[in-house]
């Protein structure tokens, strides 16, 4: 199990996220074991040293083991679920690092199960894209028992060599991500408004956002949706089902402290339009990435985008 400073890694979940994190630390040597319920997307994982297992119960004998999960209800099935990971009394990984966005409660209910078994819980939301991931600027935020982030550190450290903020004990990391995902939902359709309105006035999109993100306005978010906004390459990294849950999870929690958010709830109830309006296009419409936002703008402002096909940087390679 571990030799030295080495311990053996498991991995559960190989989604967009999950995959280009995975295969960070089995590319940097690491001793890790991946599941994943359709076992052919963990597959290409092996070329990099991965081992690829079929239930997760095969990991629970490994020190560390990290999930990315796309909600709650996933969690909750693959680790404590009946055949999920410690569904075998006595036996549970030392240390589980969950890196899904998932509610306050579901956190909850999964550490207090580990912490019965004996195990360790590490609440460890990411922030960022898989391209994110892959240029190295991925950031974390933690929260658990100091010593389980201490052994788990370096190894977090390595798919998110950015940052990574210990905020302190229990449930203190799903609301940080909870509130950083609120703001994205703002600023994500604050962006398509003023994108449109300067294309409307007359102003390419790509001129626009080049002259936003040299200001103090830009930002990693801005330059790394500056591509996609200006060339409508909607590949997705991050779907408005997936923005709208985290949304839905921020004005739950505002509601339960009795905090007004006023923008955060207008920006969430056009999310949920463009969702509407997603449905009925069809073609796959809400599978696109969440800066589809812009075409729900200018739709609702009478304007027809186009690629504007320019070469645009997007902040994470190098500056051509």
């Amino acid at each position: 199990m571990e030799t030295g400073n080495k311990h053996t890694l498991g991995w559960v979940g190989t989604g967009r996220m999950g995959y280009a994190m995975a295969e960070r630390l089995a590319q940097a040597g690491c001793n890790i074991s991946v599941y994943n319920r359709t076992r052919s997307k963990a597959e290409p994982l092996g070329a990099a040293g991965a081992k690829i297992v079929n239930s997760p119960a095969e990991l629970v004998q490994c020190d560390v083991v990290f999930s990315m999960l796309a909600t709650s209800e996933d969690l909750k099935q693959v680790i404590i679920g009946p055949g999920g990971m410690i569904a075998k009394a006595g036996k549970v990984p030392k240390v589980l690092v969950d890196c899904s966005s998932i509610s306050i409660e579901a956190s909850a209910e999964v550490r207090q199960k580990l912490t019965e078994t004996g195990g360790k819980f590490l609440a460890a939301p990411v922030s960022g894209s898989p391209k994110v991931v892959k240029a190295g600027k991925l950031s974390v935020v933690v929260s658990g028992p100091k010593d389980a982030f201490d052994e788990a550190m370096p190894y977090i450290n390595i798919f998110a060599p950015a940052g990574v903020s210990y905020v302190g004990e229990g449930e203190l990391a799903r609301i940080a991500k909870i509130c950083h995902n609120v703001m994205l939902g703002v600023v994500a359709q604050n962006l398509a408004e003023i994108t449109v309105l300067a294309e409307k006035a007359g102003l390419p999109r790509a001129a626009f956002l080049a002259f936003m993100n040299s200001s103090v306005m830009g930002s990693v978010f801005t330059r790394y949706k500056s591509p996609a906004l200006v060339n409508l390459d909607w590949t997705p990294t991050f779907t408005a089902n997936l923005l709208r849950k985290d949304l839905d999870l921020g004005l739950a929690l505002a509601k339960k402290l009795d905090v007004p958010m006023p923008v955060a709830t207008i920006a969430r109830d056009i999310l949920q339009s463009h969702i509407g309006h997603g449905a009925l296009t069809g073609a796959g419409y809400l599978e696109k990435d969440f800066a589809a936002l812009l075409e729900y703008q200018a739709h609702c402002s009478g304007i027809q985008l186009k690629p504007e096909n320019v070469d645009v940087w997007d902040g994470l390679s190098p500056k051509k």
